[in-house]
C-alpha cells in the first residue's frame, strides 16, 4: 500500500481498501425486501452497477460481461453484469451509453473451441475468485485464463494469463448492428462501430494493440443474405482473412501458450483511427499494467480520502466508500480541456473546459448532484457549462426521462456559492419553462389549466403498460421545477417570472384528491381517473414507476403545504406511518419496485425522500429510526453482502446511502438545506470543494443507539434537524449525542421546522 493510500487511518482500514466496486452487482433476496417482482422469467434488479475498472467520471470502463444482452434483455437496461450469473461471456474496453452492456468491442479469451457471437462462448467463473476495486478487476475463469483489467482516462488494458494449450485465442468482436473490423500488420485490431445504439462517448472508432505478435488469424460476421454460408446457417467465418463489415463482425487471433504466458491488451476509442492511436501513444506508450493501475488508485485513493469515516462495523465501512465510488460514476467525462469536440452542426472545434455527458437528472438531481455541490464544485462547473453549451447547440436545457430538473443542479449550486454564468443558464431553463414546443411534454396542457390530464387504457391495465402521459406524476414534477426556477429568478432580479411561476408551484394542488386523501390522475374533462387503488404500481398512465402513495410525497418544495392539504401535523404524521407500514401487495409489477418498507420503495427515485418528511411534522426520532433501518437491511443483507434495492440509476441509490450513512440528507436539492438523520459513524470528516471541512461527531454512537438527543453546531446549541449550507460553508462541527430511546423534544417544536414554500409565503 502506498503513502497516499494508507497511515491516516490508524486501525481502520484506507477508503481505497474498503470501496468494492461489485458492491451494487447483486439483488436483495429477503422476499420481504422485494415485493412481489419480478415477473416470471426475469431476475430480481440489481443495482445495475458494474464492478469493471474504470476512473472518476470516466467515458472508459474496462468491464466484465456475464448477460447475453443478445439474447435477452433481462432487466430494462443494458447492464453489463449479474453477480449470480456464474459465466462469464467477455470483456469490454470503451465507453458507451449509460448502462456498459452495449460498449464496443467484447474482447473475450478463449482456451480450445468458441462459437461465434450471438451464441457467445460462456466460460464458468468462480465467484471466490473474482475480486474487484477501484480501477482494477480481476477474475480466474474454469478455462484456466486469469484476467485483470485497468483503465486510464481514455484508454483500457487487459491482462490475460493463460494455461498450456496448443489453441488459445482472443475473439475481437462488435456486437448488435455490428460494423467494420480489421487486422492490421501483426500486433493490431480495430474497428467501426455501426448503429444509434453503439454510439459511445468517446467515439465509434476503436484500436486495439496486442503485445505478441500473431500470425493465425481470420475474421467472422453474421452472413448476409445467404443463410447457407459455411453450413452453419447464419455466421461467416473466414481464416486469414484481414477486414470484414456487418452484424456482429469481429476477429480472432489462434497462437499456442505455455502455461503462465501472459498476453496484453490495450485498447483506446476516438473519433476517428488517428484519435484512438494518439490517446493510446500518450496514456499507454508501453505495457505497465502495474504502473496504469497503481496511477487509477491513486486518482481513486484522492477522491475517496476527502471523506474519513471512524467507528461503524466493517461492513458499513465497506458499503459507505463503495457506495461513495458509486456516486462518481456519472456525469461522465467527453472531452478533455483543449481537445478536439464535434458539435451538432459537424464541425470540431477545441473545448475551453472538460466537456461532461448529459446530466441524468431525474436520476441524479435528486441527491447526487448535491453530493457533488460538495465534493466536487470545480467539477460541477464543468457539467453545468457543458449543459449550458448544449442548451445553446440546440436551444433549450436537456432535460431527463421525465420532468425537467436542470434547474435544481443549477439553483442548488447556485444557492452553495459555486460560481457560474446563471443568468445565461437561466435564459434556457425558462425556455423549457415557458414554450410549449420545447422538452417539457404537455406543456401546454399544463400552462392552460394547471395540470395534465390521463388516461385509462382499454382494459385499465396495471404494468406494464406503458404509453400513457404520467399526466398526475408530471404535474408533481414540473410544480417542483417551476418553485425552483421562480427562485432563481428572484435571486437575479426577474420579480415578474418569479411571481409567475412561484403561483405555478402550487399546481401540485390540482392533483390531490381530498376524498382519497392521496395525489390521483385527472382526465380531460377534470374527473379523477376510475378505478384508483393507490397501492398498484400504475406507471405511465398516472405516474412514472411510482404508485399513488408514492406520488403522494412528491412535493418536496412545499412540506408544509402538503401538511395542510392531509389535515395538518397529526394526519400527515398518521398518514406517513400508514405508508411506512401498509404491505406491498400489488397486482401489477414494478421491475425495480424492490427494498421495501410497508408501501416506500428504496430502489426508485419518487419517494426515496420520504423518510425525512418527520423533519417538517414535528417527530425526527421516525425520520433517525427509518435511516438506520433502511441503511441496514435495504443495502447489503443479501447473502453476497453486495445487494442494492432496484436500481443505482448512476449514482442516484449509492449517494442515498453515501448521505445518509455521514448523517444528513437534500429532500430538495435545489434548496442549501440538508435535513439530519442518524449516523452510523461515531466520527466523519468531508473536506469540501472549497478546502474547508465539515466534521460530523457522534458521541455514544451505536446500532442501538440511533436517537438524536442533543446537538450543538460550531459549539452552539442546535435544536433543528437541519441545517443549511451557509452554517457549513466556512468549516463546521456538527455533534450529535445519541442514545437508544427517541427524545420527543429534540427538533420537534413548531419554529425548528425547515423552510417549505408556503411557510415563507406567511
Amino acid at each position: 500500500m502506498d503513502a497516499q493510500t494508507s497511515g491516516a487511518y490508524g486501525s481502520e482500514r484506507a477508503p481505497i481498501d474498503e470501496a468494492n466496486p461489485l458492491v451494487g452487482t447483486a439483488p436483495l433476496d429477503r422476499p420481504e425486501l422485494v415485493g412481489n417482482a419480478p415477473p416470471p422469467g426475469e431476475p430480481v434488479y440489481s443495482g445495475q452497477t458494474s464492478p469493471g475498472a474504470r476512473l472518476p467520471h470516466s467515458s472508459v470502463e474496462v468491464a466484465p460481461v456475464n448477460v447475453n444482452l443478445e439474447l435477452s434483455y433481462p432487466t430494462g437496461v443494458g447492464a453489463p453484469y449479474h453477480h449470480p450469473n456464474p459465466t462469464m461471456l467477455g470483456f469490454t474496453a470503451g465507453g458507451g451509453p449509460t448502462y456498459g452492456g452495449r460498449a464496443k468491442p467484447f474482447i473475450m479469451p478463449i482456451v480450445g473451441d468458441w462459437t461465434v457471437p450471438p451464441v457467445y462462448t460462456s466460460v464458468h467463473y468462480d465467484k471466490a475468485r473474482e475480486t474487484a476495486s477501484p480501477g482494477y478487476y480481476a477474475v480466474d475463469l474454469d478455462s484456466g485464463v486469469k484476467v485483470e483489467l485497468t483503465a486510464s482516462r481514455w484508454t483500457g488494458l487487459m491482462r490475460f494469463t493463460f494455461p498450456k494449450s496448443s489453441r488459445s485465442s482472443v475473439l475481437v468482436n462488435l456486437p448488435r448492428a455490428g460494423g467494420t473490423v480489421e487486422v492490421v500488420g501483426d500486433h493490431t485490431i480495430r474497428g467501426l462501430a455501426e448503429g444509434r445504439d453503439n454510439e459511445v462517448a468517446d467515439g465509434p472508432y476503436f484500436v486495439a494493440e496486442f503485445s505478441r505478435p500473431f500470425t493465425n488469424y481470420g475474421t467472422f460476421r453474421k452472413a448476409p443474405g445467404d443463410r447457407s454460408v459455411w453450413g452453419i446457417g447464419d455466421k461467416d467465418v473466414e481464416a486469414a482473412r484481414r477486414s470484414v463489415s456487418g452484424g456482429f463482425a469481429g476477429s480472432y487471433i489462434t497462437f499456442p501458450t505455455a502455461n503462465g504466458d501472459k498476453l496484453l491488451v490495450k485498447i483506446a476509442h476516438g473519433h476517428s483511427y488517428a484519435e484512438a492511436e494518439q490517446r493510446l501513444r500518450a496514456e499507454s506508450p508501453g505495457w505497465n499494467f502495474d504502473g496504469i493501475h497503481a496511477a487509477a488508485r491513486r486518482t481513486w485513493a484522492d477522491l475517496l480520502n476527502r471523506v474519513e469515516v471512524t467507528g461503524g462495523t466493517r461492513r458499513q465501512r465497506q458499503l459507505f466508500y463503495s457506495t461513495l465510488y458509486h456516486s462518481f460514476s456519472s456525469p461522465r467525462l467527453v472531452a478533455r480541456k483543449g481537445d478536439q469536440l464535434r458539435g451538432r452542426s459537424g464541425s470540431a472545434v477545441a473545448t475551453a473546459y472538460d466537456r461532461y455527458s448529459p446530466v441524468p437528472y431525474w436520476d441524479t438531481a435528486r441527491n447526487q448532484i448535491a453530493l457533488l455541490e460538495l465534493l466536487e464544485p470545480d467539477l460541477l462547473a464543468d457539467v453545468m457549462r457543458s449543459e449550458l453549451e448544449t442548451a445553446r447547440e440546440r436551444g433549450f436545457m436537456n432535460t431527463s426521462f421525465h420532468g425537467d430538473h436542470a434547474v435544481l443542479m443549477y439553483l442548488g449550486a447556485m444557492e452553495r456559492g459555486v460560481p457560474f454564468d446563471y443568468s445565461g443558464a437561466y435564459d434556457f431553463l425558462r425556455k423549457n419553462a415557458f414554450d410549449p414546443n420545447g422538452p417539457r411534454p404537455h406543456l401546454d396542457e399544463y400552462l392552460r389549466q394547471g395540470w395534465i390530464s390521463d388516461i385509462v387504457p382499454p382494459g385499465s391495465p396495471s404494468p406494464p403498460y406503458a404509453g400513457g402521459k404520467a399526466g398526475m406524476d408530471k404535474t408533481l414534477e414540473y410544480a417542483w421545477d417551476d418553485y425552483a426556477l421562480g427562485q432563481m429568478a428572484q435571486r437575479l432580479g426577474k420579480g415578474d417570472d418569479a411571481a409567475v411561476l412561484m403561483k405555478r408551484a402550487g399546481n401540485y394542488r390540482h392533483v390531490f384528491d381530498r376524498s382519497t386523501g392521496f395525489m390521483r390522475g385527472r382526465t380531460a374533462e377534470g374527473r379523477w381517473i376510475e378505478p384508483f387503488d393507490p397501492g398498484e404500481p400504475y406507471y405511465n398512465f398516472a405516474s412514472k414507476e411510482a404508485s399513488g402513495w408514492s406520488n403522494l410525497w412528491l412535493v418536496p418544495h412545499d412540506v408544509s403545504g402538503l401538511i395542510s392539504l392531509l389535515g395538518g401535523r397529526d394526519a400527515f404524521n398518521a398518514k406517513l406511518d400508514a405508508f411506512f407500514a401498509t404491505p406491498y401487495a400489488p397486482k401489477g409489477i414494478c421491475r425495480d419496485c424492490t427494498g421495501l418498507i410497508g408501501q416506500y420503495v428504496q430502489g426508485n427515485q419518487p419517494d426515496q425522500h420520504a423518510p425525512y418528511l418527520y423533519a417538517w411534522s414535528g417527530q425526527p426520532w421516525k425520520t433517525q429510526a427509518l435511516v438506520r433501518r433502511i441503511l441496514d437491511q435495504l443495502y447489503g443483507s443479501d447473502a453476497s453482502g453486495y445487494g442494492y434495492p432496484g436500481m443505482d440509476d448512476q449514482g442516484s441509490t449509492s449517494s442515498w446511502y453515501a448521505l445518509s450513512a455521514l448523517g444528513f440528507y437534500p429532500v430538495d436539492p435545489s434548496t442549501p438545506h440538508f435535513i439530519i438523520g442518524s449516523p452510523i459513524f461515531d466520527r466523519a470528516r468531508l473536506r469540501m470543494g472549497n478546502g474547508k471541512v465539515l466534521e460530523i461527531i457522534a458521541r455514544n454512537n451505536s446500532a442501538a443507539n440511533a436517537y438524536v438527543q442533543s446537538a450543538t453546531l460550531n459549539g452552539r446549541l442546535w435544536n433543528k434537524p437541519w441545517f443549511s449550507h451557509a452554517d457549513i460553508k466556512d468549516g463546521a462541527t456538527l455533534v450529535l449525542t445519541m442514545g437508544a430511546k427517541p427524545n420527543t423534544g429534540w427538533g420537534s417544536a413548531p419554529g425548528a421546522v425547515p423552510p417549505s414554500m408556503s411557510r415563507m409565503e406567511q
